[in-house]
């Protein structure tokens, strides 16, 4: 019987060594499952299409609060993982305030590391050529750089600039003075610095060549040159055509024909259309050039050297018409029988 005995103990010994080891084994899978799943939530969000984004984290905003913004930005894949690692790191709650610019090949440790440093020096802004001051708010503030009403705002303000002193006061408030550029700002730069800042390259770019004195030697005002210079930007796509609408602009207006302009339309109606009918040609608005004849008051969009230049020194030619291609060229016609020609061709 102690023998039987000693058997059954052994046997019961064993089984509890396997259960054991199966249960070790997994506890160890798990383990591993959860490292690897831990591993990839703390991975980038996509390497293989890079996606830059800005975000402003707000001053006295908890770790849960930031890792909730990065996952609405689509920084990081997990907001809960954010907060569990920067707990990890030790670094819960010495998260800076500012405004970061960050991209969707970072990991979490490497946005991490940055929110800990705290915010660059520097922050870049492109704007492109031809943006409305509507476009350039819409961009400040998708980058999180200003709020639109802060932006709206510090445009109405008065300026004290030498060239804005004819400038008749508009709704849209220093449209075509605003100059496209990259601009790199302070973390902290406020919308009334980006607009000081975009209205003092302006500045020195008519200085630096004189435009004043030669729009002057033409006829012309700044403001009057400055709202060509706009027409140009918007309605052409290829640089080497700018100085030939800008002699269509000029022959129109000599000869007293209503410019009728497309992009002139566009911007009486407040957004962009991909086409326009003729219902929208009778939009009632001084800029609408195809019912008011000259100028419109002022210009629709911020024009860039190759436009400005392209009105001081315009290509001299008879046209009096041109036809966007589908490539985005246009063709130019001296005739309406020729124009129509070339819109039932391209259009």
């Amino acid at each position: 019987m102690s023998f039987l005995k000693s058997m059954t103990e052994q046997k019961k010994i064993k089984n509890a060594y396997r259960a054991g080891f199966v249960a070790a084994g997994v506890f160890l899978l798990a383990a591993v499952f959860c490292l690897m799943v831990l591993r990839a939530l703390l991975m980038p969000v996509n390497v293989a299409h890079v996606n830059e984004v800005s975000l402003v984290v707000p001053r006295n905003a908890s770790t849960a609060q930031i890792a909730s913004l990065l996952k609405e930005k689509g920084i990081i894949k997990n907001a809960p993982v954010f907060r569990l690692y920067a707990r990890m790191r030790g670094v819960d709650g010495k998260l800076k305030p500012g405004r970061y610019t960050f991209n969707t090949a970072m990991s979490i440790s490497g946005i991490i590391d940055e929110l800990v440093k705290g915010p660059p020096d520097r922050v870049k802004l492109t704007v492109p050529e031809g943006y409305t001051v509507q476009q350039i708010a819409d961009l400040l503030e998708k980058k999180g750089i200003a709020k639109r009403e802060d932006f709206t705002r510090a445009l109405k303000k008065q300026w004290d600039f030498s060239f804005l002193e004819h400038v008749p006061v508009k709704e849209a408030g220093l449209e075509g003075y605003l100059y496209p550029d990259t601009y790199y700002l302070g973390s902290n730069s406020s919308a009334d610095d980006i607009v000081e800042m975009m209205l003092r390259k302006f500045d020195s770019v008519i200085r630096d060549h004189n435009y004043a004195e030669r729009a002057a030697s033409m006829g012309l005002t700044l403001h009057e040159a400055v709202t060509i210079a706009s027409m140009v930007e918007r309605e052409a796509r290829v640089e080497s055509e700018r100085p030939r609408i800008a002699g269509v602009i000029f022959n129109r207006l000599k000869l007293g024909m209503p410019l009728q302009i497309d992009a002139t339309v566009q911007y009486a109606l407040g957004k962009p259309k991909e086409k326009l009918f003729y219902r929208d040609l009778e939009v009632d608005s001084p800029y609408n050039t195809y019912k008011v004849n000259g100028l419109p008051p002022g210009p629709i969009a911020n024009p860039g050297w190759p436009s400005l230049k392209a009105v001081i020194e315009p290509e001299r030619n008879d046209f009096l018409y041109y036809v966007a291609r589908p490539d985005g060229t246009h063709a130019f016609a001296r005739t309406l029988s020729e124009h129509n020609r070339n819109v039932q061709k391209y259009q």
